[in-house]
C-alpha cells in the first residue's frame, strides 16, 4: 500500500501542467520623434531631477515631502502587503504539517451503564482517552492553479511598487508646482508693492496740486482708485500665496500652522530637460510599469479560472499516539497512521466556472485596454509640455519686449501730463498696462518652471532602474 501511495503521488507532480495563456507584451511603438520637438540635447534626468533646479529650498522640501507624506506612507503600506500576499500563494506550493493533541477523561452513571448489562456482568464507569498526531496534507498543483496565483500576486506586487514609485514622483512634481506657484507670487507682490509706492507717490503730489488749486479734483479721485485697486491686487495676492504655502505643509506631512516658506523670489536659470526617445520614457515611465503588471496579473487568472473545470486531487498523512492511559501513551505498540488520497471534481454548479472564466478574459482585456491607454496618456502628456514650454517661451519673448514698450508709453504720457498736453486718464491706462504685463510676466517666469516640473514627471522621473 506505501509502494502504491508513493507511486501515486509521483505520476500526480510529473504530470502537473500549467492552464491558461502565458503573458505576452502586445506590441506597441512610441515612435522614434516627438511631434513638438526635434531636438534631444540638453540634460538626462537624473534621480533628483529637481536638483536642476539649483534650488535649495526646493530640494529641501522635496526631500522632506518624500520622507514624511502621508500618502507616500500608505502606499509603501500597500506594498507591503502586496508582496505579504505573494507569500501566502507561494506556500500553497507547499504540504501543510499540523500537530494536534486531545487528553480526555469521561466517566458514565451506573444506572445508565448497568441497565443495558446482564445481570452480574460489570464494566468501567470512567474512561480515558489519548491521541497526539502529527497531520501531513498536500495538493498537488496539477494543472497550474498555484503557479498561475503566485503569478498574479507577484504582479500585484511589482504593480503596488510601481504605483509607489508613480506616487513619489508625484509628490515631488507637485511640491515643485507649489513652490513655483508661491515663488511667482512672491513677484507679484514684489511688483505689485513697487506699484502701490509709486501711485502713492503720485496720490500725494496729486493732492497736494488740489489742495492748492492747481487742478480739479478728478486726478487726485483716479490716483486714488489705482492705489485702492493695487492694495486690492495684494490681497487676492497673499490669498493664493497662503493656499500654496498649506499645500505644501500638507505635502510635507504637517500642520499648516506649524509650516511656512519665506518669502523671496527665485533668480535661478532654467534648466534644459532632455526629452529622449519615446519608447525610452515608456520604460522609465511608473505608471505604464505599473499597468504592464496589471495585465500580467489579470492575464495570469484565466489559467486559474480555467483550472476550475478540473479534479483536484489531495494527499494526506498523519502519525503519532493514542492511548487509553496516559502511562503507555509513548508505548511503540500503541502508534497510529494513516495514509490517504482524495479526489473532487466538479459536475454541476449551475455554470459558476464558467462565468468566472468569461469574467477573467474580460477583465484580462479591460486591463489591456488600459495599458494601451496609458501608454498614449504618457506620450500625451510629454507633447503637452513640450508645446506648453514653446508656448510659454514665445509667450515671455513678447511680453519682454512689450514690458519695454509699455514704460516708454508711461514715460511719455506722464511728460505729455506734465506739460498739460493730456489728462492724467491717459497716465492712468499707462501705468495699467505696464503694471499688468509685469504681473504675467512674473506668472509666465512661474508657469515656466512648473511646467519643467511637469515635464519631468511625463518624462518619468528617474525612477526606471526599478
Amino acid at each position: 500500500m506505501k509502494t502504491s501511495y508513493l507511486t501515486l503521488c509521483a505520476i500526480l507532480v510529473l504530470s502537473s501542467c500549467t492552464l491558461g495563456p502565458d503573458f505576452q507584451l502586445p506590441g506597441f511603438s512610441g515612435g522614434t520623434k516627438w511631434k513638438e520637438t526635434q531636438s534631444t540635447s540638453g540634460t538626462r534626468l537624473p534621480d533628483d531631477w529637481w536638483r536642476l533646479f539649483n534650488d535649495r529650498e526646493l530640494t529641501g522640501l522635496v526631500d522632506r515631502a518624500l520622507a514624511a507624506n502621508n500618502d507616500l506612507a500608505a502606499a509603501k503600506s500597500r506594498v507591503d502587503t502586496a508582496r505579504a500576499l505573494v507569500g501566502v500563494d507561494r506556500a500553497r506550493m507547499f504540504p501543510t504539517l499540523d500537530l494536534s493533541g486531545s487528553a480526555g477523561v469521561s466517566r458514565s452513571s451506573q444506572d445508565s451503564v448497568g441497565s443495558q448489562l446482564p445481570a452480574g456482568i460489570s464494566v468501567p464507569l470512567q474512561s480515558e482517552r489519548y491521541r497526539s498526531t502529527f497531520d501531513l496534507a498536500y495538493e498537488p498543483d496539477l494543472w497550474g492553479r498555484n503557479r498561475r496565483l503566485i503569478e498574479a500576486s507577484s504582479a500585484q506586487a511589482a504593480a503596488s511598487e510601481a504605483l509607489f514609485d508613480s506616487l513619489r514622483l508625484g509628490v515631488a512634481a507637485e511640491v515643485a508646482r507649489q513652490y513655483f506657484l508661491l515663488r511667482g507670487l512672491d513677484q507679484q507682490a514684489i511688483v505689485l508693492q513697487e506699484t502701490i509706492k509709486s501711485r502713492k507717490n503720485t496720490l500725494d503730489l496729486e493732492q497736494s496740486k488740489n489742495d492748492a488749486g492747481l487742478i480739479d479734483g478728478l486726478a487726485t479721485s483716479q490716483a486714488r482708485t489705482e492705489l485702492e485697486l493695487a492694495r486690492n491686487d495684494v490681497a487676492i495676492v497673499e490669498r493664493q500665496r497662503g493656499s500654496a504655502e498649506h499645500a505644501l505643509a500638507v505635502l510635507c506631512g504637517t500642520r499648516p500652522s506649524d509650516f511656512s516658506v519665506a518669502s523671496r523670489t527665485s533668480k535661478s536659470a532654467l534648466p534644459s530637460l532632455r526629452a529622449a526617445l519615446p519608447a525610452e520614457v515608456l520604460n522609465r515611465r511608473p505608471d505604464v510599469r505599473a499597468a504592464e503588471q496589471d495585465l500580467r496579473a489579470a492575464n495570469a487568472r484565466i489559467g486559474v479560472a480555467e483550472a476550475a473545470f478540473y479534479p483536484n486531487f489531495s494527499l494526506s498523512a498523519g502519525g503519532g499516539f493514542e492511548s487509553v492511559d496516559a502511562k503507555r501513551f509513548l508505548d511503540w505498540e500503541n502508534r497510529a497512521l494513516s495514509l490517504g488520497a482524495g479526489i473532487a471534481a466538479p459536475i454541476f454548479d449551475g455554470g459558476t466556472n464558467k462565468s468566472n472564466y468569461q469574467a477573467s478574459i474580460s477583465r484580462r482585456d479591460e486591463a489591456l485596454a488600459n495599458y494601451k491607454n496609458t501608454l498614449l496618456v504618457a506620450l500625451r502628456e510629454v507633447e503637452d509640455a513640450l508645446v506648453d514650454l514653446k508656448g510659454l517661451a514665445g509667450s515671455r519673448t513678447a511680453l519682454d519686449q512689450a514690458l519695454a514698450s509699455s514704460r516708454d508709453t508711461q514715460r511719455i504720457s506722464q511728460e505729455r501730463y506734465d506739460k498739460g498736453l493730456s489728462g492724467y486718464l491717459e497716465v492712468v491706462e499707462a501705468g495699467r498696462t505696464v503694471l499688468r504685463v509685469e504681473l504675467v510676466l512674473a506668472q509666465i517666469d512661474a508657469n515656466q518652471r512648473i511646467t519643467l516640473a511637469a515635464l519631468a514627471k511625463a518624462l518619468g522621473g528617474g525612477w526606471s532602474g526599478k
